[in-house]
């Protein structure tokens, strides 16, 4: 009688802006063993976001209960919203065999770093501080004062991106899909 592996746990870092929604939602499209642990916040939905889908969109109130009742894996503050990823959820996809991926900032992984040594941390950067900048203006979801914050704390950010297992260089979309694939496909063998 076979019993399923337990599923990975991959974080995956960076600063904002440099493309990790992006490239997560692109290795879940094209890999079916992997889940997304859909993070909880307090902060208002932005554009066509869904409630569970990618955000489970909490008031700040509920997001204190959470913590205060030990339900996160990791949590932070940012930018006067809270962020989190629940346990419960997680636990169950990867009791499931499923490989999960955290899309989750520095400090974050640092508690995820604490609480486990079952974790695999990927950090993606930017092919430059200028090329981030663009983006984050480009992307047109943030006031010039919060893009002035998000660029200051990503340089901040950066300096973390060798305490990561991997560091993945976003210079190419396809080419950084790519390779980290080819690092969740170790891992896997690692564990047969």
């Amino acid at each position: 009688m076979s019993t399923k592996a337990k599923g990975l746990l991959l974080v995956i870092s960076g600063p904002s802006g440099v493309g990790k929604g992006t490239i997560c939602r692109e290795l879940l499209a094209r890999d079916s063993r992997l889940a997304f642990s859909v993070s909880a916040t307090s902060r208002a939905k932005r554009g066509r976001e869904k409630d569970g889908i990618d955000y489970c969109f909490l008031t700040k109130e509920q997001f204190k209960n959470a913590i205060a009742n030990g339900e996160f894996l990791e949590y932070a503050e940012n930018f006067g919203n809270y962020y989190g990823t629940p346990k419960a959820p997680l636990e169950a996809l990867r009791q499931e065999g499923r490989d999960v991926i955290l899309d989750i900032d520095i400090q974050g992984a640092h508690q995820v770093r604490q609480a486990t040594d079952e974790a695999l941390f990927i950090f993606i950067l930017p092919s430059s501080v200028e090329v981030l900048k663009q983006r984050l203006v480009k992307r047109g979801t943030d006031s010039a004062e919060s893009i002035s914050a998000r660029y200051a704390l990503a340089q901040k950010e950066i300096a973390y991106a060798k305490a990561y297992d991997y560091q993945i260089v976003n210079e190419d979309l396809e080419e950084a899909i790519k390779e980290i694939s080819a690092i969740i496909e170790k891992q896997r063998r690692k564990q047969l």
